[in-house]
């Protein structure tokens, strides 16, 4: 049986062992280096003598709204005195820098969202006359705010927050602005304004911000070239839905998940599920990021179902509003299959994307391509360090007296349960390179309760004990398996997953369809490029440049072309062998850690098949 989940605070939870790593170097170097007072760029931006002549603005005022998340998630997670100070510093500076109206932002007067855009052309993604973040950047600003609220227990963050969204709502209102006039790709850009009108909402219990963010759905469904919802609900593909724009529209269904936490809309859930599918199915990479490029279409676009390539991109921004849709719709629902994708995203192309030193990112990550760290400005550096920032809260969760797990790795968290007191969980573990899992519990007082396990989809075996004595039990592949007795401290669950190397096979096939001379249906395959991958568990593994130089080799597979090696040490990952006819073996490991993550360095996930050995398999 689902049930709603509720998270953790980020306190609550201490990430260890890769993930643990990785917010650790967050915190040492995007988090403490980025931003340092009011001084640093991002925060100059908004300086009156910037601001007065501001007549472009882009996207660079995100910055400041997506630091104050991270950095007070950050706070509430290691209560570090040092970020707390920063924290505190500038979140005082650009509270002292909000207008009267509430507007807080880069841009000068005669370019903000309040003035109605001046008649023109369009791009082809929908942009106004007068390009403008503004909306954007505020709504950034709003959850910004409103976690450092959280975070120092001030409600002069909350009034800032609150200041934002009074003047949203004052000029959506009246009727002589649409929000979807104020951002690119159809008015996506703006109508992200969704997700902090509900949290405004459920912060503060005004209704005026429901109000708000009904309006802004309401309007995006409007627009003739966006029709958000009722697309949604017809099941139209997301590449579909205004230009396909998967950041965007990642982060407008974030809205729309909140919203059905508000108000309970059914519709509003179909619509999520629906959104779910069709990116679960036909726009994912192996490692668990939204992707785009393939032939016209942008970049940062998805790209149509059933296209595939090996050197489509991954935004690291698209990969963090990923785990956010996925993060919200487990609360909403308690399925294992979205704990399942955040995971997924977070070992491989979330990870795969950050620097060692924490402060550098990859803006695109492919699944064959070289790993390029990106500029100052550029919007991924920030939405990674927010992503790894959601990872604490996510990982564990509770429904009523239960404690559910819903990512592996080392770990501790700690609950108060009704009947059992403080409970403090462990897990003890070498995931995600082994599958062999400690959970270990301490209870202030023995209770009955259920500890909810994940069961992932790749699991083809899993085995469970308790205090070492094996418990014969049905584990379904993508749900959670539900522990019921009475607990006491240093009871022991033990989990053991089969991480059995698997190869993947894909196709980019071209068919032309046509009719013979008798006007019989016929269908021509007129291209086909097949390839290979290869995952252990929930990683994807990847290979360097081939003999140290080549980006792609055509290969064929014998019958058991996967020999999976011992690790080398004590927390290493197990290299895998690809046997190939011909040629001297390829050594696979780890996708995220090819290369050492430098700069410069090739991961290549996807091997070219020839062609009869891929017609044999």
């Amino acid at each position: 049986m689902n049930r709603a989940m509720q998270f953790p605070a980020p306190g609550a939870v201490q990430l260890g062992g890769l993930l643990g790593n990785a917010l650790q170097a967050n915190l040492d170097g995007r988090l403490k280096r980025f931003i340092t007072g009011e001084n640093s760029p991002a925060i100059a931006l908004f300086s009156p003598e910037h601001v007065r002549k501001n007549e472009q603005g882009d996207w660079y005022g995100e910055h400041a709204g997506k630091w104050l998340s991270a950095a007070a998630r950050a706070v509430q997670r290691t209560g570090d005195r040092q970020l707390r100070e920063t924290l505190r510093r500038v979140a005082d500076y650009l509270v002292s820098r909000q207008d009267s109206d509430g507007y807080l932002g880069t841009y000068a007067p005669s370019r903000r969202f309040m003035r109605k855009q001046p008649a023109g052309t369009r791009t082809w993604d929908g942009a106004p006359g007068v390009r403008t973040w503004d909306i954007w950047n505020h709504s950034y600003l709003v959850l910004g705010m409103l976690a450092v609220s959280q975070c120092l227990g001030e409600t002069k963050y909350l009034e800032c927050a609150r200041r934002i969204g009074d003047l949203c709502w004052r000029t959506l209102s009246a009727g002589d602005i649409d929000v979807t006039e104020l951002g690119n790709h159809h008015g996506l850009s703006a109508t992200v304004l969704l997700e902090p009108a509900v949290e405004l909402h459920l912060a503060t219990g005004d209704r005026k911000y429901l109000d708000l963010a009904r309006l802004v759905l309401e309007q995006a469904d409007r627009r003739l070239e966006l029709r958000l919802l009722s697309q949604a609900l017809a099941r139209t593909d997301v590449a579909e839905i205004g230009t396909g724009k998967a950041y965007q529209l990642a982060w407008n269904f974030v809205g729309v998940a909140k919203l059905f936490r508000a108000t309970g809309d059914a519709r509003l859930l179909t619509a999520l599920q629906n959104i779910w599918e069709s990116v679960r199915r036909f726009h994912l990479t192996l490692g668990g990021g939204p992707w785009g490029g393939v032939a016209h279409r942008s970049r940062e676009v998805f790209n149509h179902p059933g296209v595939f390539s090996p050197q489509a991109y991954v935004e690291t921004c698209s990969t963090f509003a990923w785990i956010e849709l996925n993060r919200e719709l487990l609360a909403i629902t308690g399925e294992a299959k979205y704990a399942d994708e955040i995971e997924r995203s977070a070992y491989n192309d979330l990870l795969g994307a950050q620097a060692p030193n924490g402060e550098d990112w990859c803006y695109y990550s492919f699944p064959n391509g070289k790993h390029v760290f990106t500029t100052y400005w550029r919007c991924c550096k920030s939405s990674g360090a927010m992503a790894l920032e959601e990872l604490p809260s996510a990982a564990y969760g509770t429904a009523g007296d239960d404690i559910a797990i819903n990512i592996y790795g080392e770990s501790e968290a700690q609950f108060a349960l009704p009947r059992a007191g403080a409970v403090r969980v462990q897990q003890l573990t070498g995931y995600p390179f082994e599958g062999d899992i400690r959970v270990r519990l301490t209870v202030q007082q023995p209770a009955s309760f259920a500890i909810r396990l994940r069961v992932p989809s790749w699991a083809t075996a899993t085995d469970v004990s308790i205090n070492g004595a094996p418990m014969s039990v049905t584990a379904e592949p993508g749900r959670f398996l539900a522990v019921t007795r009475t607990w006491r401290s240093d009871d022991e669950i033990r989990v053991v997953l089969a991480m059995t190397p698997v190869l993947h096979l894909q196709s980019n096939r071209n068919v032309q369809e046509s009719k013979s001379p008798t006007g019989e249906a016929i269908s021509q395959e007129v291209l086909r490029h097949d390839y290979a991958a290869i995952t252990r568990g929930p990683l994807v593994y990847a290979t360097g440049l081939i003999d140290d130089y080549k980006t792609e080799e055509t290969l064929r597979l014998g019958r058991e072309p996967l020999e999976l090696l011992p690790a080398t040490g004590k927390g290493e990952a197990p290299a895998i062998r690809l046997h190939a006819e011909g040629r001297e073996p390829i050594v696979f490991t780890p996708y995220f850690a090819v290369g050492g993550r430098k700069d410069g360095t090739w991961r290549l996930t996807w091997m070219t098949l020839a062609p009869e050995a891929a017609s044999d398999r």
